[in-house]
């Protein structure tokens, strides 16, 4: 099946919609799907639930939806780049739900391998675990933390086949395989696309039926969030 699609705009129509939860791969800009986030932005959906390691900087990313107030509630880990989020947040005008970042690592592939919940050490004794379960293993407290299954996730890698097998690179792999397997409908923007039965099998990282989507953004551009150099005299 070929899964490809002409524009960001066309994989997105009739997949999204108002109040959906949408999860987002990524982590600070390093392997975020830019195309996506600003097709995602011009598509002019609202009330919106992002999952993501963070919430982009201000005017890039994610930032984008929150300059448009897109996005009602955020599940993140952290925020500290983004001076409009923090706005937002202690204005009372958007929800935040903090989860630890290898729990929110974790909350994402279980709901991709079908796991409804799990327990888990962290968190325990701090707000995190406010509201949840808590239960005794072997002397031990655990916090049971619900999985995500996001209506959509946007993803970023490297290459794809026409039918949704995907490489990525490096550290961009990140957070976007589990967001990847977490999503209902699934739509990755990708450098390059290759023939069906180009990759070697041991190369695939995620396996096409994770996968619905695909569109082409050649030349992303991968912005960087804080560039630190020192100057010739102290080299």
């Amino acid at each position: 099946m070929d899964k490809v699609y002409a524009s960001a705009a066309e994989a997105l129509k009739g997949v999204v919609a108002d109040d959906q939860t949408i999860a987002v791969g990524g982590f600070g800009l390093c392997g975020i799907p830019e195309a996506l986030i600003a097709a995602l932005r011009d598509s002019g959906v609202q009330n919106l639930t992002c999952i993501s390691n963070n919430a982009g900087v201000d005017g890039f990313g994610l930032g984008q939806l929150l300059s448009t107030r897109q996005i009602r509630k955020m599940i993140a880990s952290y925020v500290g780049e983004n001076k409009e989020f923090e706005r937002q947040y202690l204005a009372g005008e958007l929800e935040l739900e903090f989860t630890p970042q290898g729990t929110l690592a974790e909350k994402l592939r279980a709901g991709g391998a079908g796991i409804p919940a799990f327990f888990t050490r962290t968190g325990v004794g701090t707000i995190v675990a406010d509201g949840k379960e808590i239960r005794e293993f072997d002397g031990e407290e655990y916090v049971m933390e619900r999985s995500l299954v996001p209506d959509v996730s946007l993803v970023k890698a490297y290459k794809a086949d026409r039918s949704g097998n995907l490489v990525f690179r490096k550290t961009a792999r990140n957070f976007n395989p589990n967001v990847a397997m977490a999503g209902k409908v699934t739509i990755v923007e990708v450098e390059e696309i290759v023939d069906v039965g180009a990759f070697d099998p041991d190369q695939v990282h995620l396996p096409g039926i994770y996968v619905h989507r695909i569109v082409l953004n050649a030349h992303p551009e991968k912005r960087i969030e804080q560039r630190t150099v020192r100057n010739a005299q102290g080299a």
